[in-house]
């Protein structure tokens, strides 16, 4: 049935205001929406030394969160640092599992109103990383030394990573990468600047050197089949003293010996002089007491 001119000429002026509430409703409720304004993580990056490694990433979150999801070609998915408002996550527990392995992290945005949502949430990938051959080598420690005559002998102590043997000793990056690890110390003559320089797979460097010269020295490890990140910091330089005191003590007796013969030259000096005044004293004393029988 056909409404009338006055009966249907207030609902046509509804319709346009209706279509457009019901337009907006609809875009408020689409899926996904709210997700596509989440900021997504940036910059992100992995920091390792010694097998401890940490991803950062920005921006900070505001309205957000970020929960970190890793895994590797031979590791399963695992997630990190869940619905966090930091900007950076310890992952050294994941990656020690397998040091081999090749990783990819995701950071994924999370909106504190949706947090159980189980729709697909934006995330931003890492780079790829690998720990073996990406992590960097810190700085090895000179444990002892010492200058044996011609002998420089150095012993080097293993820098640690964050692993614990079932009887809570540390475990040390010889622990990882075994016989592939190799030490490297530099050494030159005290004073100098020509450097030589010696390897070993071990601990210990025992050097042929000039018996009386001293000598100064650091090491670094190298793991000779990487092809980036292959040697570590450089250890604190030290020196061999033995050598440098028995100089000491040479100068001391030759200041000794030229001050004594300084001193005996001075005091030859004195009595000379005292003798030849002496006698001219008395020669002239008795040239004096003659005069006057000679006048006589």
């Amino acid at each position: 049935m056909l409404c009338s001119a006055l009966l249907c000429s207030p609902l046509r002026g509804m319709v346009p205001g209706r279509t457009l509430l019901l337009g907006a409703l609809l875009a408020l409720a689409a899926p996904g929406s709210g997700n596509s304004e989440v900021p997504t993580a940036v910059n992100i990056t992995w920091t390792s030394i010694n097998f401890k490694t940490l991803l950062k990433w920005l921006p900070e979150p505001t309205n957000y969160a970020y929960t970190v999801e890793i895994f590797g070609i031979h590791t399963n998915i695992r997630r990190k640092c869940i619905h966090t408002k930091e900007t950076v996550c310890d992952v050294t527990d994941i990656i020690l599992e397998n040091v081999k392995d090749t990783y990819t992290a995701h950071i994924v945005s999370d909106m504190l109103s949706n947090i159980d949502d189980f729709d697909e949430k934006p995330y931003a990938a890492s780079p790829k990383f690998t720990p073996y051959k990406q992590t960097l080598i810190g700085k090895p420690t000179i444990q002892s030394s010492m200058q044996n005559g011609s002998k420089l002998i150095v012993l080097v102590q293993d820098p640690f990573i964050p692993s614990t043997f079932p009887n809570e000793s540390l475990k040390s990056i010889r622990d990882i990468f075994k016989d592939d690890l190799e030490y490297v110390l530099y050494y030159w003559k005290d004073k100098s600047s020509g450097k030589k320089n010696a390897k070993t797979k071990s601990n210990q460097f025992e050097i042929d050197v000039d018996k009386e010269e001293n000598y100064c020295f650091f090491v670094q490890a190298t793991v000779p089949s990487r092809t980036e990140n292959r040697n570590s910091l450089e250890s604190k330089v030290a020196c061999t003293s033995i050598s440098r005191n028995i100089l000491h003590e040479y100068q001391i007796d030759l200041f000794v010996i030229i001050g004594a013969a300084v001193l005996v030259i001075i005091i030859i000096i004195i009595v000379v002089s005292v003798v030849i005044y002496k006698c001219k004293k008395e020669k002239a004393e008795t040239v004096k007491e003659k005069t006057p029988l000679n006048d006589v």
